[in-house]
């Protein structure tokens, strides 16, 4: 399937936040796009526009498309609860973006590259599938034979951050997704309920 490719610090100077990790040359010019920069005398935006920007955002955010993000909206409708919570719970279940949150890459490209591949374990089985949506309880590992890539190993010996819902053990190089998280444990900076709107005009 089709994905972004193009330049990541132009997509986070269109929205003002470095979505796709830390990026130098996005500190540096951290104003929109555009051949006069910073100087561009820039509008009140329509209602729709910020909607559609906050929609963009989020798939830029996930690395998904339109269609299955769409699909993603639906199901999240269908579902008990705050429609554009579960949305974003159903983003942060899915398996790529599982292994990012665990350290095993440091962005969600290199993780679902790393699915892809093949390189990625859930209870034990293999699964390539990126959106393949956990449950919780369910192990995520690294593949016995792909323990001492290079890469994966980097990126654990330099990952930080605890997230409350997993859990991960460094020995095995594998880690649990506990539970969903709430909305409070997501920190993504999206404002699923302009999104909710969009899609629901």
């Amino acid at each position: 399937m089709a994905r972004y490719t193009g330049p990541k610090t132009k997509i986070a100077r269109k929205f003002g936040e470095a979505i796709f990790g830390d990026d130098k040359s996005f500190e540096k010019r951290n104003y929109p796009p555009g051949q006069h920069g910073n100087n561009r005398r820039r509008g009140k935006k329509s209602e729709y526009a910020v909607q559609l920007t906050e929609k963009q955002k989020a798939k830029y955010t996930y690395g998904i498309l339109e269609r299955q993000f769409r699909n993603l909206y639906k199901k999240a409708n269908r579902s008990q609860g705050i429609t554009g919570e579960v949305l974003l719970q159903l983003c942060e279940s899915r398996l790529d973006n599982v292994v990012y949150r665990m350290g095993i890459s440091p962005s969600r490209r290199g993780a679902r590259q790393l699915v892809s591949h093949r390189h990625i374990t859930v209870n034990g089985n293999i699964v390539n599938i990126p959106s393949y949506q956990l449950k919780a309880g369910d192990v995520v590992g690294v593949r016995e034979k792909s323990k001492s890539l290079t890469t994966i190993q980097s990126s654990l010996d330099n990952a930080s951050t605890v997230y409350e819902w997993i859990t991960w053990n460094s020995e095995k190089k594998e880690g649990t997704f506990v539970s969903i998280p709430s909305r409070i444990q997501i920190p993504e900076n999206i404002n699923e309920q302009y999104i909710v709107e969009l899609y629901s005009k």
